[in-house]
């Protein structure tokens, strides 16, 4: 029988304006939308105008599902990916897991790091590797030292960055006409550089990083919170979290993906157009737009590049350390105090440093833009094949298990990137 002060203790979440309640979802899809996200849709476009668009539309449903996947793993169990890996399977697994999402993050995190720099010489001038510096720290102080219940705020707010390429799409002349059939229509190419195209399209929209962050900060949000403790063990509030959560994780993945559509039209409509078919870096497309589409969307899509930045890098960053902290054991979390997880802060700093060095080394991170992409994509699928296994498991889940349409969309899922995958192997 519910007991009636469960109501006075229960989350206030109603009573909160609906921007309020939106978190981990929105933050997740935003930095979706990072550098190396961005040139990889602009290398999409550009070499292959609007054919690639309907990318975007089949992965719209199939990345909500994971997401929101993650998210109730989280929220449910009181653990990340990691700690439940940790938990209830075979070490080598939870180590090989761990290692590839770090060696991906790690890569991503100098290849945008690198981005962010040409993007601020190409709009101030100035040395670019003197911002690659500055931005790694500005990153790192930010995540260790402000506390957590001012800074994922910030990160929020940053997401309005990406308006930037929504704008930048109206900068441009866009044959509207044209896009329904590339959407629905769409021509498939049976080469290589098709398939590493879509790989890197599905990697960078359906990322591992993102699995980690989103069902961390689920996590996060409810440590210590005797209001919302972990709903496998207390499930009375599992249909309003779940129902916050699908909200939060839907719009964040809609705004993710209008912006992926928006830069992949723009620079169809553009670099495509005028044979300019080779992009590796999310700066060089946006040093190619100027003379084509004017200085005006040249400067939107340059300073779109930083604001998405600041926003992916901590992301990048802090999944890493929680995967890693989870996996060894050690206190974890954005809400503690730097002398609390110093394992974990030092992970968050390890990382990025080796990103920033990545730019000084004969190792070209901004053209790992691209193929951070393809990675992901590859560490994609074994990670999501254990995320669904686990949503399976009582000692995870309790009685809350998936409804069968979000666990058939999270299969379809894997199938997807796994079949995306298979075809580049097969192609090459």
């Amino acid at each position: 029988m519910t007991n009636p002060d469960d109501a006075a203790n229960a989350p206030d979440d109603d009573a909160q304006p609906r921007f309020a309640l939106l978190g981990p979802g929105l933050t997740t899809g935003a930095s979706d939308d990072d550098p190396s996200g961005i040139a990889t849709y602009s290398q999409a476009g550009a070499q292959f105008g609007y054919g690639l668009a309907w990318t975007l539309v089949l992965s719209l449903p199939l990345m909500a599902a994971i997401q929101e996947i993650s998210a109730r793993i989280g929220r449910v169990s009181g653990h990340g990916i990691a700690g439940n890996l940790a938990r209830y399977y075979r070490r080598p697994v939870l180590y090989a897991i761990v290692g590839l999402l770090c060696i991906a993050n790690t890569i991503n995190i100098g290849a945008d790091l690198g981005a962010m720099g040409a993007a601020l010489q190409l709009l101030i001038g100035g040395p670019a590797p003197v911002y690659v510096v500055l931005f790694g720290a500005a990153s790192v102080l930010a995540e260790v030292f402000i506390q957590y219940a001012r800074y994922e705020p910030a990160l929020k707010w940053l997401t309005l960055t990406l308006f930037a390429y929504v704008a930048t799409l109206f900068a441009v002349d866009v044959p509207w006409s044209e896009l329904p059939g590339d959407v629905f229509l769409p021509s498939i190419s049976y080469n290589t550089a098709y398939f590493t195209s879509i790989v890197a399209v599905f990697g960078t929209t359906i990322s591992p990083y993102l699995f980690f962050w989103q069902a961390e900060e689920e996590v996060e949000s409810t440590d210590g919170d005797p209001r919302r403790p972990p709903l496998a063990t207390d499930p009375k509030w599992a249909v309003r979290e779940f129902s916050r959560i699908r909200l939060d994780t839907v719009v964040g993945m809609v705004f993710s993906n209008v912006v992926a559509l928006a830069i992949l039209m723009t620079t169809a409509a553009t670099l495509h157009v005028h044979g300019v078919t080779d992009i590796e870096t999310s700066a060089q497309a946006a040093e190619a737009l100027r003379p084509i589409a004017g200085p005006f969307a040249f400067v939107l899509f340059a300073a779109g590049i930083i604001g998405t930045g600041l926003l992916a890098v901590p992301v990048l960053a802090g999944s890493a350390a929680y995967a890693v902290g989870e996996a060894m054991g050690w206190p974890s979390g954005l809400a503690r105090k730097p002398g609390e997880a110093k394992a974990f802060y030092g992970v968050v700093a390890f990382s990025t440093l080796i990103g920033v060095a990545m730019n000084f080394l004969e190792i070209n991170p901004i053209k790992a833009l691209f193929w951070s992409a393809v990675i992901n994509g590859f560490v994609a699928v074994p990670v999501m094949v254990m995320m669904m296994l686990m949503t399976k498991r009582p000692e995870i889940m309790g009685e809350l298990m998936l409804p069968k349409g979000l666990r058939l969309l999270g299969w379809l899922s894997t199938l997807v990137m796994l079949a995306t995958v298979v075809g580049l192997i097969v192609t090459l």
